[in-house]
């Protein structure tokens, strides 16, 4: 028989992203945090691999650390000033943040693509827990996410290790606008024939 969750099923008609930099103090303790984490690891993983793993970064000092590292490697790839603020700025503004660093595992059974829709799968589970349970998360990644010695130097990353994403999670100070979302029919082919 099928049972429907109506609280979860109208969580998700509704759900919407908190823009990161609307994020405001307090954030989840530690314990809390944990429990999103637990709850965002329940994604499926192709042969149970787990190919992440969490790095959090909370406090002024870690993310003013990151800014600075972000705005050096910005300078000396030779950005623009918009764009390595940009780079630096979700670290000048966040509070608490979770990177979910893909970990590439070998698998002659598993194709890498796979890990990594799985680790995405973690994302966006990481942001639904978040916002399930009452606090304002986005998820963002910048040119920083991306560049091998920021990654190196402000997360200690391996080189079988990239940045799937950096969620975002705190008190919401403003309730955003509803954006457009896509024509769920424009984008849906039946094959039923």
């Amino acid at each position: 028989m099928l049972t429907r969750n109506t609280t979860v099923l109208d969580f998700f008609k509704t759900r919407r992203s908190r823009p990161a930099k609307t994020l405001s103090l307090p954030v989840p303790t530690e314990s809390e945090l944990k429990d999103i984490l637990e709850m965002a690891s329940r994604s499926p993983d192709h042969g149970a691999l787990v190919p992440w793993r969490f790095i959090v970064i909370e406090g002024r000092d870690v993310m003013d650390r990151l800014a600075t590292l972000a705005q050096e490697r910005g300078e000396a790839l030779g950005m623009d000033s918009e764009r390595i603020a940009k780079g630096r700025g979700q670290f000048d503004k966040g509070n608490l943040a979770v990177v979910v660093v893909e970990v590439r595992k070998p698998s002659p059974k598993f194709p890498a693509i796979e890990q990594t829709y799985a680790v995405g799968g973690v994302c966006l589970a990481l942001v639904n827990a978040a916002l399930a349970s009452g606090w304002g998360a986005n998820w963002l990644t910048s040119w920083a996410s991306h560049d091998r010695e920021f990654c190196a130097r402000g997360l200690n990353l391996a080189e079988n290790e990239t940045i799937a994403g950096i969620i975002h999670i705190g008190t919401e100070t403003t309730t955003p606008p509803e954006r457009s979302r896509p024509d769920v029919d424009s984008i849906t082919s039946w094959m039923n024939k």
